[in-house]
């Protein structure tokens, strides 16, 4: 028999928005843990209803001894916000050299709008999430432009 997790643990989930469902993904990640799945399936899909349905939303859930749990939800990567707001299924394979396509300023501004109310972001300025943003974007091969042609 295999041995049961150290708690407290902390878990890391991606999991598309409003779909959690005591099934897999979910269920044998958490299962092992003992936590209420219908609990945490109904505080996830109510917390994530904000979204698009499917949008997958990075979940962290903190597991204490008593199996009680703490969810913290982040937003859509800013990776998936880039490739979605293109029309793209993968970035460039060769970023710097082959660019897989454009977007402008006014993108990376919303995009930007919607990042800052993730917890690590809550207290940057929208400049600063915009220039991350742009450099996850020219990591990809996006080529940011103020306006497109």
């Amino acid at each position: 028999m295999p041995t049961p997790p150290e708690l407290p643990s902390i878990l890391k989930l991606i999991v598309p928005a409003g779909g959690a469902k005591p099934g897999p993904p979910v269920g044998p990640a958490l299962g092992v843990y003992k936590i209420n799945l219908m609990a945490f399936c109904k505080e996830f899909n109510a917390r994530t209803q904000i979204y698009k349905p499917n949008n997958p939303i990075p979940a962290t859930v903190k597991v204490a001894k008593d199996y009680t749990f703490e969810l913290s939800i982040k937003s859509p990567s800013v990776a998936w916000y880039l490739k979605n707001a293109a029309g793209i299924e993968s970035a460039s394979g060769k970023p710097g050299h082959v660019v897989a396509t454009s977007l402008t300023l006014k993108h990376v501004y919303e995009i930007a709008k919607v990042k800052q109310s993730d917890p690590y972001c809550q207290y940057m300025s929208l400049e600063a999430i915009s220039r991350s943003i742009i450099g996850t974007a020219n990591s990809m091969g996006i080529k940011i432009v103020k306006e497109l042609d």
